[in-house]
């Protein structure tokens, strides 16, 4: 068995706030070392729990946030670009992990709070719906026939999650207070949960409980924070959309 973690920053343990994630920020230095910290436990996690192997990608911003380094043994590290592809290598898996997310943009009181872009991207919607980072990289993810078993990040956060795929297993890591602010559980706490709630996705997986998630076709609408250049797929001054068979073709169209 292999399991793939799909590693973001914002909902990692022990960051609260934009300093921690902004390759500019007074404490990315420390942000990146909180990320490999928690890819490690719940790597080690998978391991103990029946995993031969972790995938892990490097999902924050140019995806080049963990410390190769200092990873443990057993895990393979996807780092940088890969055009066209969300999953690098997700073929040779057999389940995800949502590790480290954040809650979608507009949603109140959410640390950090955005889809994909919190400089130009207002909304998104798949099909209709609002949606995500945790949506889409699930429906992404049952594309290749692969559910998302757990995620962990913020209580806004587990929220949406459990609202849009009610058989996932969330792991809260603290309590948001606002955009650029949170309650967390300490390094030991938070080292325990993500350990207990990665046996209990794994265990909920091998029993069949969690299953993947697909639409298809994809229609995939974007709000952009400002006017668009006129582009395929404009429908208003700050909206395009894009129908594709996969969801991933249709968010690479953008």
């Amino acid at each position: 068995m292999k399991i793939y973690i799909f590693a973001d920053l914002e909902g990692i343990s022990g960051v609260s706030g934009s300093a921690f994630v902004t390759a500019d920020g007074g404490k990315y230095a420390m942000g990146c070392k909180l990320i490999t910290r928690e890819v490690n436990i719940c790597a080690a996690a998978c391991l103990e729990n029946g995993a031969d192997e972790v995938i892990v990608r490097d999902g924050h911003g140019a995806g080049n946030s963990i410390l190769w380094e200092n990873l443990i043994p057993g895990v393979r590290l996807v780092q940088g670009q890969t055009p066209g592809v969300r999953f690098a290598g997700i073929e040779e898996a057999d389940a995800v992990i949502l590790l480290g997310y954040h809650a979608m943009a507009g949603t109140p009181r959410a640390l950090m709070e955005h889809t994909f872009s919190s400089k130009s991207i207002q909304n998104m919607w798949v099909n209709g719906n609002l949606a995500g980072e945790f949506a889409i990289d699930t429906l992404i993810a049952g594309e290749h026939g692969l559910p998302v078993i757990m995620t962990s990040g913020c209580d806004k956060l587990c929220a949406e999650a459990e609202a849009f795929s009610p058989d996932v297993v969330t792991c809260q890591v603290k309590t948001s207070t606002g955009q650029q602010g949170c309650i967390m559980l300490s390094p030991e706490a938070s080292e325990k949960l993500l350990r207990e709630k990665t046996a209990e996705a794994i265990a909920s997986f091998k029993a069949g409980k969690i299953k993947p998630k697909t639409v298809s076709p994809a229609t995939l609408r974007i709000e952009y924070m400002e006017r668009c250049e006129p582009a395929i797929g404009l429908i208003a001054p700050r909206t395009v959309e894009y129908t594709a068979p996969t969801l991933e073709e249709a968010f690479f169209s953008r």
